[in-house]
């Protein structure tokens, strides 16, 4: 049975009350419900219980279940994209804003982001809540896998936080040798969640020492020159 810290992949869609479908590891239902989006990253999804890498309401669920179970948890707002708070929202001069904001429209302003919920006049009111605070989120959800093999473990940490899938891990002892892809230092969420990644791999595999290796060769040089043309 699964319990907090063990390491799992799983598959899922999300759906609120009315039936809506708001997130899927699943392409062709994205497809199907009009919420594919080419940039995100669709297939199973890594987490390690206890580490807030999925919400809370899920990873509650998950605990105790074994690898192949099916089942349907139903997330309240305060374990999942939190309750709705009328205080996380704030009004600001349409002179802040480089492009002219429109209802509905998710927005950066200064560390926090939100959505443009009315314009009066040269005044816009922006709610900083998540876009789902409030609502009670359904998983229909499949565990495919508990990884065992620490190799198995860091590829996983290197998909949560990157997105990135690595090919060549070396272990020895307390260090590792990680090879990732050519181009992955041009990758600005490689660049942050890399030491996210080291972080976690010291605390739950127990490394002490990790290197992060790039790998060149002939046809990745010619490809690169190819792309310039």
């Amino acid at each position: 049975m699964l319990s907090n810290g063990d390491f799992v992949r799983l598959s899922y869609t999300a759906k609120l009350e009315d039936g809506k479908v708001i997130d899927t590891t699943d392409a062709e239902i994205a497809k199907k419900e009009g919420i594919f989006n080419e940039n995100t990253r669709y297939g199973d999804i890594y987490a390690v219980l206890g580490e807030g890498h999925i919400l809370k309401g899920l990873e509650e669920d998950l605990i105790g279940k074994e690898v192949g179970y099916k089942g349907i948890a139903v997330i309240p707002p305060e374990k999942g994209f939190g309750v709705y708070d009328q205080k996380k929202k704030d009004t600001f001069s349409i002179t802040r804003f480089k492009e002219k904001p429109e209802i509905g429209q998710r927005i950066r302003i200064g560390d926090k982001i939100g959505t443009v919920e009315r314009i009066i006049g040269r005044r816009v009111l922006v709610d900083f809540n998540h876009p789902f605070a409030g609502k009670k989120i359904t998983f229909e959800y499949e565990i495919r896998e508990k990884l065992e093999k620490p190799e198995d473990k860091l590829k996983a940490l290197f998909v949560i936080h990157t997105g990135i899938n690595v090919k060549n891990i070396t272990l020895d002892f307390e260090k590792a040798v990680v090879e990732v892809p050519a181009d992955s230092y041009l990758n600005q969420l490689f660049l942050i969640g890399r030491y996210r990644v080291v972080k976690d791999a010291f605390k739950l595999l127990n490394l002490r020492e990790m290197s992060i290796v790039e790998r060149f060769d002939r046809e990745f040089l010619k490809a690169a020159e190819e792309d310039k043309k």
